[in-house]
């Protein structure tokens, strides 16, 4: 699966590294909203905005988070180094990713 991800992930640079890749659509404007307050919050993240890869391969990123995750598909998709968010919730992302920073 790492290869695909890697394949398609485009990376932004930020000050802090969680190991974060969001799984997005290029249109929904939950998923803008999302890649604006990691970058608001200076997170180095990737995004995979999979309305744009070959269908083959969206098929495998959306079975590979269902199998793994043992959840729905909505967008974003976010994961890091200490979970998944399913849609955008900055209060779930801050648990997850800031540690107490503001």
């Amino acid at each position: 699966m790492a290869e695909i991800i890697e394949k398609y992930a485009q990376s932004v640079e930020g000050k802090k590294d969680k190991n974060v890749t969001i799984v997005t659509l290029s249109t929904c404007m939950w998923c803008k909203k999302c890649k604006r307050y990691l970058q608001d919050k200076e997170m180095k993240y990737q995004y995979i905005d999979v309305d744009k890869i070959p269908p083959e391969d969206k098929s495998k990123i959306l079975n590979y988070l269902k199998e793994s995750y043992q959840s729905r598909i909505a967008y974003p998709f976010l994961i890091c180094d200490k979970g998944h968010v399913v849609g955008y919730d900055p209060t779930k992302y801050e648990e997850l990713m800031m540690d107490g920073e503001k």
